[in-house]
């Protein structure tokens, strides 16, 4: 082979293996880009994949987020619900007993007095004396003569003075002596009021608080409260349950023979001198008697003594006289005692003593001023009431006018006779007495609903 066919064919060689080259070069590439674009696509691939999960995640937070809420609220809710439920339970349940305490009173009230006879339930509207009942001079002690007194005359209530009293242990056995004898619960009262009057605690040796005045001339409401207190204590101590206390009259006279037992010439601190010895007594489980209503204040005179005016117009007691005793009904007062003043300013010339008036006891009392508690005259053995009125007829137009219980007629006898006598001949109905009873009872027997 010639030189230059040895040239050629290596030149044909070199040729095919730069080719071979080339290709191999070409493939390589070709398989890089092949790759590369496979595992960028993967990569691609990956990356929305995990954005695309990164966004279901957070749905899915949002989705739980919103249902946790959801719930919270739910929860939320339904303990609100179940708060108010109980709330509403409770409220309920307390509706339920005070009405149930009420109704079970209320009919209480009602057994009693419909298993009382005519005469049982006549008697149980006095209040009297001891003595009056058993006939002694002087009663220190309650026995059989007590105790047969109070079958024939089962009164509602029985009253006493320092004179009744020697010891601490003799009138706590006299008076647990009585209400054993009693086959019906009874009123055991004294006129208590600090001061000079204050038979009870100076009979026994005690100390007691000031006087009316004394207390509202202090201005300290917490005086008066603290003296009914007081008195209540030492009054249940001894076996009492009622006072006829506290004075409610306004002293717009300073010659009203009131004096120094009413608490000023204000109505205003009267009236809350009155709020808070009734919430004292009836606080120390003693009923508060409030009097001498529609006020005795403005009198000159006694009304043991003969008749006691007022002049006082309406509008003037309104204003004044009327308002420590519209306080002490607020005060929740248990029984109002009505005066023997006669108020010829308030029901004219012809007016009788206010213990005997219809207009007084029932159209303003009862009527105006919203009062349903008891309702007891004044000791109607006083000159106002006994140089005009027999007993009897006393004792009769005082229970037509509205009162509930009449207090220490002169001849208890001939009172409770008469009233038995008007109920018989239709002066004074039955149902009348009933209603009177009613009002009673539920003083008497509250202590024994639970």
């Amino acid at each position: 082979m010639s030189d230059n066919q040895k040239k050629r064919e290596e030149r044909r060689k070199r040729r095919i293996r730069n080719q071979v080259i080339s290709y191999g070069i070409s493939v390589v590439i070709l398989l890089a880009a092949v790759a590369g674009g496979f595992f960028g696509i993967r990569a691609a691939a990956g990356a929305v994949k995990e954005r695309a999960q990164a966004r279901e995640e957070a749905r899915q937070a949002a989705i739980e987020e919103s249902l946790a809420e959801e719930s919270m609220a739910a929860e939320s809710a339904v303990a609100a619900m179940l708060e108010q439920s109980s709330e509403s339970q409770q409220e309920t349940e307390t509706e339920t007993e005070t009405y149930s305490i009420q109704d079970a009173l209320e009919e209480l009230v009602l057994e009693s007095v419909g298993s009382l006879t005519l005469e049982q339930k006549v008697a149980g509207l006095f209040i009297v004396t001891p003595e009056q009942i058993t006939g002694v001079g002087q009663a220190i002690q309650a026995g059989d003569g007590t105790k047969e007194a109070l079958e024939k005359y089962p009164v509602g209530g029985l009253i006493y003075t320092a004179r009744n009293i020697q010891s601490q242990e003799q009138i706590q056995q006299m008076l647990s002596n009585t209400v054993s004898y009693s086959a019906f619960p009874l009123f055991l009262g004294v006129a208590e009021e600090g001061g000079d009057q204050a038979g009870v605690a100076e009979a026994l040796g005690l100390e007691h608080p000031a006087s009316m005045a004394q207390i509202g001339a202090s201005g300290d409401v917490q005086a008066a409260v603290d003296a009914g207190g007081t008195i209540g204590s030492y009054l249940v101590s001894c076996g009492f349950n009622l006072d006829f206390a506290p004075v409610a009259d306004v002293l717009v006279n300073a010659e009203s023979p009131i004096g120094d037992r009413a608490f000023s010439g204000d109505a205003q601190v009267v009236s809350q001198m009155v709020t808070g010895m009734v919430q004292g007594l009836q606080s120390s489980g003693v009923s508060a008697c409030l009097k001498y209503f529609p006020g005795l204040g403005s009198a000159s005179d006694d009304p043991a003594e003969g008749i006691a005016e007022t002049v006082r117009t309406k509008e003037e007691m309104t204003a004044e006289e009327f308002v420590p005793f519209a306080a002490g009904i607020a005060a929740g007062c248990d029984m109002i005692m009505v005066g023997n003043v006669t108020p010829t300013g308030l029901l004219g010339e012809d007016s009788v003593p206010a213990s005997l008036s219809e207009d007084v006891i029932t159209g303003i009392l009862r009527n105006e001023l919203s009062y349903n508690g008891i309702v007891i005259t004044d000791a109607l053995d006083m000159a106002s009431v006994t140089e005009y009125y027999e007993s009897d007829i006393a004792a009769i137009m005082a229970l037509k006018a509205g009162a509930d219980m009449v207090l220490m007629p002169q001849d208890f006898e001939k009172a409770y006779e008469g009233v038995i006598d008007a109920v018989h001949n239709g002066t004074i109905s039955e149902e009348r007495i009933d209603d009177s009873l009613a009002r009673i009872y539920r003083v008497k027997l509250r202590g024994r609903i639970s």
